[in-house]
This record gives C-alpha cells, sequence and structure tokens, in this order.
C-alpha cells in the first residue's frame, strides 16, 4: 500500500471514530424500528410520487439523501420536474420552502442576509437570507458566479451563517436542494470540486417513460396537485429517522469493503476523500433504512454508490464519466 493511501485511510478511521463518539455509530436499531421506519418512509415516497410520476427510484434516493441530513444536486435539462420534486419533498414533511433562482448579478447578501442600519436602535440589524429556511432550492445554480456558489459553502457544511463576525444557525433540519443545468450551455459557470463535494448525492430526473408522460398529459396540473398536498410526516417524525438513520448497524467487514472501495478509488489518481467514505457510509444507513433493515449491506452501498461518488470522481479516468467510474469500481471490488 503506498504512502498516501495510508494516510487516506488512518484519516478515514480516525472521522470514523469521532463520529461514533458523536452519532452513536454502533447503538443498535431494533427491528421493529427499522419496520416503523420502512412504513412511514414508503408513506412520504408514495405522497411525493403523487406529484412527480415514473420517478421512483430517483425520489427514493432523494429521500435518502434528506434521512441522511446530506444535500442533492440535480443536474438535468430544464422542465423535467425538479424544482417541483424540491416543493413535494418539502411540502410532505411540513418543512418551511424557500426557493432563490440564481443568476449572473445575484450577490451572496441576495441569499445569507445583510446588515442595515436602524437608526431607533443606532446600531446595524441583521436581517436574514432566504437560506435560513429548512428546505432551500438552489435554482440553476451554475448561473451564478463562483463567488455567490461559494456563498452557501458554510450553511452547507455547518448548518451556521456568519455575518459581520455573528453567527447565526441555521434551522434544523436544512436540506438544500440545488439544480444546476448541463455546463455546455452557454452563460453558466462549472461548480467547482469544494462545492461539490459538499453535496451528499447528484441525480438526475431525465424524461418520463411513455406511461408516466401520458399521465401527465391527461391529468390534472400537478402544480395544482401540490397545492392540496397534505403532508405524510411529521418534522418530529423526520428528526426521529434520521436519528434512527445513525443507528443502523455497520459490521467491520462493511467497513472493510467500504475501505477497499475507497483504496481502488485513489489507485486511478486522486480518489475519493475520508469525508467521501463518510457521505457513502451515510447514504448506505438511510438506504437500509428505507428498505426495513436494522443492519447495512453491501447491496446498500452499491445501490447509492453512483449518485454519491459520480461528481465526485467526474475526472478520475480519463474518456470516463464519473458514475462510469463508481460503476467500475463496484464492479473490480470484491465482496466482504
Amino acid at each position: 500500500m503506498r504512502l498516501g493511501e495510508t494516510t487516506y485511510l488512518t484519516t478515514f478511521q480516525s472521522l470514523l471514530s469521532s463520529r461514533r463518539q458523536i452519532s452513536t455509530i454502533d447503538a443498535a436499531l431494533s427491528a421493529s424500528d427499522a419496520k416503523l421506519a420502512q412504513q412511514q418512509i414508503a408513506a412520504l415516497l408514495h405522497s411525493v410520487s403523487q406529484i412527480i410520476l415514473g420517478k421512483n427510484e430517483t425520489v427514493r434516493l432523494a429521500i435518502a439523501c434528506l434521512m441522511a441530513r446530506g444535500h442533492v444536486l440535480f443536474e438535468d435539462q430544464p422542465g423535467v420536474g425538479k424544482t417541483l420534486l424540491s416543493q413535494a419533498l418539502a411540502q410532505s414533511v411540513g418543512l418551511h420552502f424557500r426557493r432563490v433562482q440564481f443568476t449572473s448579478d445575484l450577490l451572496p447578501a441576495d441569499i445569507l442576509g445583510t446588515s442595515i442600519f436602524d437608526r431607533e436602535s443606532g446600531s446595524f440589524i441583521f436581517h436574514r437570507g432566504p437560506v435560513f429556511a429548512q428546505v432551500l432550492l438552489a435554482d440553476e445554480v451554475n448561473r451564478a458566479t463562483p463567488k455567490t456558489q461559494s456563498a452557501l459553502l458554510e450553511a452547507m457544511e455547518e448548518g451556521k451563517v456568519t455575518a459581520d463576525g455573528n453567527t447565526h444557525p441555521l434551522p434544523e433540519p436544512f436540506f438544500v436542494i440545488a439544480t444546476q443545468n448541463p455546463c455546455s450551455q452557454s452563460g453558466t459557470y462549472m461548480l467547482p470540486e469544494s462545492q461539490l463535494d459538499r453535496f451528499l448525492m447528484r441525480l438526475g430526473l431525465g424524461a418520463p417513460d411513455r406511461a408516466a408522460e401520458r399521465a401527465l398529459l391527461q391529468g390534472h396540473d400537478r402544480r395544482e396537485l401540490l397545492k392540496t398536498m397534505s403532508a405524510a410526516l411529521s418534522t418530529s417524525d423526520l428528526h426521529r429517522l434520521q436519528g434512527w438513520v445513525r443507528e443502523v448497524h455497520v459490521s467491520p467487514a462493511l467497513l472493510d469493503y467500504l475501505q477497499d472501495l475507497l483504496a481502488a478509488s485513489r489507485c486511478a489518481g486522486n480518489g475519493l476523500s475520508p469525508r467521501a467514505g463518510l457521505a457513502l457510509l451515510s447514504a448506505a444507513r438511510a438506504w437500509a433504512l428505507i428498505n426495513g433493515r436494522a443492519m447495512v449491506l453491501p447491496e446498500d452501498i452499491q445501490a447509492v454508490a453512483a449518485p454519491v461518488m459520480g461528481h465526485r470522481l467526474e475526472h478520475a479516468i480519463e474518456g470516463q464519466n464519473g458514475a462510469e467510474t463508481a460503476q467500475q469500481l463496484i464492479e473490480e471490488t470484491p465482496l466482504p
């Protein structure tokens, strides 16, 4: 094993050890709680799928991202339902939703907020921006300049905003859904690796299949249906589910498999970081809970590998996109 790989693995083990102390990583989740979680998440999936037709797998992955306390990036053509999906997710769990349309003239203060002088008090008062929501839709995020894109870094990583030397905590839960258009389109600014790494998953919706498209054409306006949509879960239910995700058991053999994947990704060049390993582990836990299990299996890692690893391995192997590289790693890494 090369020195760089040894350093990466040591760092991953150190981060994992500290995360154990914080999130009770090895706490046992009962089988009954796992089944209850499966039923509640199934109700959530059914609710959202009434609005977003024919995309159950993508909706499940987005829900897994929410359960794992991550953020999701949708990369797709305009008009496939990215904004509608984010609104449906927020409404189905009763969360406060805000949308920001990213444009080339958008400033960081337009997102985070700004301090305005108040004559009566003789001091500056901070007026919170739209980032102070439980679900923030950053629509067409790559149409803003890199300076504005970076305004979300602290909020997404640490759940807080610092302005004028003061720290303002964001509401819990805090879930960012960002959309971006293909970088081949004019007027876009490619997201840097540091920004992409803040997203737990990168997903695409794509066009619906023929049956789902026919239902869309013949059915009611999905935005009108959204107005009548009731919450499938309460916010307290969501908090409980997020806590249960952290209690899903991970065996030593499964951690060996995860570390083998991380090590294999680095053989081709700049591979996955320890933070990416933690992201993959969290997503696999959430996927296991969605399927009603209190322990992670190798297929849980495989199910979320491409969405979690793809945008972090975009240029790892020349001639392959990140999803193809992730799939190759899954196929070549032996199972435990």
